[in-house]
């Protein structure tokens, strides 16, 4: 669940499949996340987000009839609307109290939530503290870090950008960013803006992530997506913050500004969004803003994220809930905001439509979820489409905001704790309220397991904090001593530590990793940034001449990219 995400499952309910996980390997991170990149409770919405536009009828087949209308020629784009205001009152009178018992059972320090209704934000509530041992309380103003969210948000600013013409969501990604190029020379040539929005260009699950994590900015990264093997292309499903920065970054690139200018440009400034922005600066310099918070052996403490400007359009945006609710009230009335068009609809209904598979059901009777451009698409057990996207850093931050087009209605949800499955909770809470006047499923307890899992990079198979008994000594340090390279990661230089050791250095800020010996010639280290999984792998391959010839670090060799080569 690197940042950003949501975890795959499908709602249970009356009439539901019930929910199940999916190995985080074919999650979305979440994360730029993690996770949870993957469909939470994905929705989708039609070009409308009002009433449903009347149909066509057939010339004079009126007069045909006697005592009744004419039949449509044409179903609705939506559904009609089925629950009404009372319902959605009533579920907002009581969506404050299960909320504050969801932080007080998990200990999540604070928690921001808004309800939009019928183009107007209803309820906005803040719970709890900005960060633990200060008294500073959330208030709907409060500054979060949104996480995979930011993905929505991104996918409504090249919306407006395709309304002016500039771009068409189908345009090659060469077309605006000509250096741009994956492994296969074809594919390279063909991928569009929409394919990496949808996460369909073939790169394998984060790709990039772990580069970020060493602390290579934007341009690197995204010139070094081409290292990667490919599956098949738009045949194939997996989240990738950086597969999406690029596109998002094309279409900059086709305005001829920055990223971060653009999405203020096109959605912040129109919709008065003052509290948000595309810059990690901007949230570090806000006075009223949530601090993240992990949780440890010893209880919850006060975390920093990483800083995610480099994958800005995938993971990057900070907002309030107030702010939040400007933009939805832009979602569900298709891109009109205050009786003045600020998206074109068109290029807006294109990102609700599903155009992947990401979570194939494996039962007859079960819902199989899509993926947009930058959202979760699912019909939920009365047919209505959803919008849903989670947003989580494993570091300090899990978000949430679901959209029921049909009903013009939605709810963001914003925490300043690592994924617990709370906001994910609160927004299907609310919406069994005001469905059913009560809960289907315990949603905590469900989500409290299914979100962590699914936010938790996989931790090496090999127990390395316990040799093995009769585990053969190193070699002398001078057989690792060196440096090796690798045209994914860079070069990667073992080096003797200050107290005695060896020391693996990485990253353009040379990175500093204690290794700690296991068996033989293999050797291990901690993990660290958003995609930490504890103590991992690293194995050296020592020729004749008593030097290490290659070094293999395993948590970079997922994808087959680990090797480090002697220079």
């Amino acid at each position: 669940m690197h940042r950003h995400g949501a975890p795959r499952w499908t709602a249970a309910g009356p009439g539901r499949t019930a929910p199940r996980p999916v190995p985080r390997g074919t999650v979305p991170l979440l994360a730029a996340g993690l996770l949870l990149g993957v469909p939470l409770l994905g929705g989708c919405t039609s070009a409308s987000g009002g009433d449903p536009e009347p149909a066509p009828t057939s010339p004079g087949s009126s007069s045909s009839l006697t005592g009744a209308s004419a039949p449509a020629t044409a179903p609705p784009r939506q559904p009609p609307a089925e629950l009404t205001e009372d319902q959605v009152n009533a579920a907002v009178a009581r969506i404050d109290d299960y909320a504050q018992n969801a932080l007080t059972k998990t200990g999540v320090p604070g928690l921001a939530l808004a309800v939009v209704y019928k183009d107007k934000v209803i309820h906005a509530k803040g719970l709890g503290v900005r960060q633990l041992g200060k008294p500073e309380t959330v208030d709907p103003d409060t500054v979060f870090q949104l996480a995979s969210v930011s993905k929505p948000i991104a996918s409504t600013v090249v919306a407006g950008v395709v309304g002016q013409k500039t771009v068409k969501w189908d345009d090659p990604v060469t077309a605006h960013d000509p250096g741009f190029a994956l492994a296969d020379p074809w594919v390279s040539s063909h991928v569009t803006i929409a394919d990496l929005f949808a996460h369909r260009s073939g790169l394998p699950d984060h790709a990039g992530d772990l580069l970020e994590d060493l602390g290579y900015q934007r341009d690197y990264i995204l010139q070094h997506l081409r290292e990667h093997r490919l599956a098949p292309f738009r045949a194939s499903y997996a989240y990738t913050n950086y597969g999406l920065t690029e596109a998002a970054v094309a279409v900059a690139k086709a305005k001829g500004v920055a990223w971060e200018d653009l999405a203020a440009d096109v959605l912040y400034k129109p919709l008065g969004m003052t509290s948000t922005s595309s810059l990690r600066s901007a949230y570090d310099s806000a006075a009223n803003k949530a601090t993240p918070h992990v949780r440890d052996a010893a209880g919850w403490q006060v975390s920093t994220t990483e800083n995610p400007d480099p994958q800005a359009p995938a993971g990057g945006v900070s907002s309030t809930v107030q702010d939040l609710g400007r933009w939805m009230r832009l979602q569900l009335a298709d891109g009109t905001f205050e009786g003045k068009q600020i998206v074109d609809p068109a290029g807006l209904n294109e990102t609700r439509l599903p155009q992947t598979v990401s979570s194939p059901t494996t039962a007859p009777a079960g819902r199989t979820g899509f993926y947009g451009l930058g959202w979760n698409v699912s019909y939920d057990a009365e047919g209505r489409l959803r919008l849903n996207h989670s947003g989580a850093f494993s570091l300090g931050a899990a978000t949430v905001v679901t959209l029921l087009p049909s009903e013009q209605l939605g709810i963001v949800v914003l925490t300043n704790g690592q994924p617990t499955g709370v906001p994910e909770a609160v927004a299907e809470e609310f919406f069994d309220l005001a469905q059913y006047g009560h809960e289907t499923v315990d949603w905590l307890g469900f989500l409290g397991k299914v979100v962590p899992a699914a936010a938790a990079s996989p931790v090496s198979p090999t127990d390395y904090a316990s040799p093995p008994a009769g585990a053969a000594p190193a070699k002398p340090d001078s057989a690792y001593l060196g440096t090796y390279g690798n045209d994914y990661f860079g070069p990667l230089t073992v080096s003797s530590g200050d107290g005695g050791g060896l020391v693996m250095s990485l990253g353009p800020d040379n990175l500093r990793f204690p290794l700690q010996h296991y068996d033989g010639d293999v050797f291990s280290f901690r993990t660290r940034g958003e995609n930490a999984a504890g103590l991992s792998g690293v194995t050296f391959a020592v020729g004749a001449d008593g030097k290490a010839a290659t070094v293999v670090v395993e948590q970079f060799d997922h994808d087959g990219l680990g090797t480090f080569t002697r220079s």
